[in-house]
């Protein structure tokens, strides 16, 4: 999977480059999910949705080629006590299958990709007000929250299932780290159900107590 770039003078590259500078001049990350002055929230959600996607694809691609991924069968290496099945199709045509863990995150991964390259779904910005149009429609916020949700279930199957492999990698930090901006981001602007988070209550809930500390006034971060 190829990281998604922002074309240089677009409205998302501008809202990815402010994200890029505030952590990268040490701001923490509470600010750096915070919605900029002046700007449409529809479209700071599309860049994060596209900006997540590349930090899940990335850490995808360190495992993608393990021979370890074949010994999954249908149904295993999810979060404990839940599966999550694909869906293909739609209305009456609709089927739900039952995949195991590393395929559903290349589904997901692949859905995803076709959502954001679909410029019906995910228009070039260079019409910003066009653009900003179609961000602000029903549908595209169906759209987003559905992209999230699956993004965090393929954080709860990394998690759950790959974790010991990726710190023996040396990739533990990094997946801390954009776990917890992709948490800040999501409860910054409520994007996961409650019934989404609950199989990852004990990672989560640190991050989420994180978070509504650094909204505190007296807070420093």
């Amino acid at each position: 999977f190829q990281p998604l770039r922002h074309r240089s003078g677009t409205m998302r590259d501008r809202l990815h480059g402010y994200t890029k500078r505030t952590l990268g001049a040490g701001g923490s990350v509470t600010e750096a999910v915070r919605l900029p002055p002046g700007e449409s929230c529809a479209g700071w959600v599309a860049v994060h949705a596209i900006d997540f996607y590349n930090d899940v694809s990335t850490i995808w691609a360190v495992m993608s080629t393990d021979p370890y991924l074949n010994s999954f069968r249908p149904g295993e290496g999810f979060p404990s006590g839940v599966e999550y099945r694909w869906s293909e199709g739609s209305g009456k045509n609709a089927t739900t299958v039952s995949v195991s863990a590393p395929v559903y995150i290349e589904k997901v991964l692949t859905w995803i990709a076709d959502q954001i390259n679909d410029e019906n779904k995910f228009p070039d910005d260079d019409d910003e007000a066009e653009a900003l149009r179609v961000f602000q429609t029903p549908g595209f916020a169906a759209l987003c929250g559905q992209i999230f949700r699956r993004l965090f279930r393929v954080y709860g199957i990394i998690y759950s299932s790959f974790f010991g492999t990726l710190e023996a990698l040396g990739m533990a930090p990094h997946l801390n780290t954009a776990f917890k901006h992709f948490m800040f981001f999501c409860t910054e602007f409520g994007l996961l159900p409650e019934r989404e988070i609950e199989p990852l209550e004990v990672i989560v809930k640190p991050i989420r107590k994180q978070y509504y500390m650094s909204k505190q006034p007296s807070s420093s971060k």
